[in-house]
């Protein structure tokens, strides 16, 4: 027996409008990577091993008659990783993936991921196709701005972020309102973590589509870092409108380079009181038979709607929120 609903609650956040306008966003991407020869794939949304990444938090699936939990993905990646690694080529999948304690105006625990792998491509070339699409999507011809990670920090926070101090940082965080307990006790990319995501990001792509690249090699996550200049990651992430909006990697292919990064991931995660779990033994296997040189990139799907469609929450773009689930 279900309760009753006794309000609108059972309603569609979303107008038909905006549910056309979403499919057909859905069939123009399609069209786009299909023109381009690059193949849809479907992986499983339930996995055994959730990500390290101490910025996400994985949404647990207890099933019936089984000890061990599974995990909703946050992402398609290590699964689209054992594709490439087993000879799929260019590949992108649409997904809904999941995460837990993200909600907000801009934010849904359950959401739309559009993530694609290019074998060969550079990070200038995928960021170059990123754009395109989202040109596309959003229905503009926007300008493309590509502005490093160390300058715009420098331009918008005023400080160096490879050369500032811990001191220097949590001052810079203190003055966006961190109080100075808890940035005395963070780490320095938890620090530059607030600094861009509440000051610098903000600021970003106002006319432009505007890629901020070359992170800290602290914050490479699953990217080879620059031969360049080792200091800094070959990674970016897109933002217009001070929304960001996709986050892309010249992929890292060496399996033991990505066990000790996994392994800073873990002491970071009980560090912060974080759960940890066992790692994706297949994703590493998959590493270690040799991932092909490739650049990937996840899209935030509804986040490009919300600025296709001029909404003011993630709520206007898809059907039902978490709330209304």
């Amino acid at each position: 027996m279900t309760n009753a609903v006794s309000d609108a609650t059972w309603r569609p956040t979303a107008t038909t409008r905006a549910l056309r306008q979403r499919a057909s966003a859905l069939r123009a991407t399609r069209e786009f990577f299909f023109s381009r020869q690059v193949l849809e794939v479907e992986t499983p949304a339930m996995i055994h091993a959730p990500v390290s990444d101490v910025n996400l938090g994985s949404v647990r699936v207890q099933m019936s008659g089984t000890e061990d939990p599974l995990f909703l993905h946050t992402s398609p990646e290590y699964a689209m990783k054992r594709l490439l690694a087993a000879g799929s080529g260019d590949i992108f999948q649409i997904c809904h993936v999941y995460r837990g304690a993200e909600s907000g105006r801009q934010h849904n625990p359950e959401f739309t991921m559009l993530e694609w792998y290019r074998l060969g491509f550079s990070l200038e070339q995928l960021m170059r196709e990123v754009a395109d699409l989202t040109n596309q999507l959003l229905g503009t011809r926007l300008a493309v701005e590509f502005v490093s990670y160390r300058d715009a920090v420098r331009r918008h926070a005023g400080f160096d972020p490879l050369d500032a101090d811990s001191g220097e940082l949590q001052r810079a965080a203190q003055s966006l309102g961190l109080d100075a307990a808890h940035a005395a006790q963070a780490g320095r990319d938890e620090l530059l973590d607030l600094i861009v995501g509440a000051q610098v990001g903000p600021a970003l792509g106002a006319a432009t589509l505007t890629f901020l690249h070359r992170y800290p090699a602290s914050q490479a996550a699953l990217a080879r870092l620059d031969p360049d200049d080792p200091r800094v990651a070959l990674r970016f992430e897109l933002y217009h409108r001070g929304l960001e909006l996709a986050n892309g990697y010249h992929e890292l292919t060496s399996g033991a380079e990505q066990r000790m990064r996994f392994a800073v991931d873990q002491q970071s995660r009980k560090k912060r009181g974080l759960p940890t779990f066992e790692l994706d033994a297949h994703l590493l296997a998959a590493l270690d038979a040799g991932l092909p040189d490739c650049a990937g990139v996840a899209l935030g799907f509804d986040r490009v709607l919300m600025l296709a469609m001029n909404a003011a929450s993630i709520d206007e773009v898809i059907a039902f929120p978490t709330e209304r689930a």
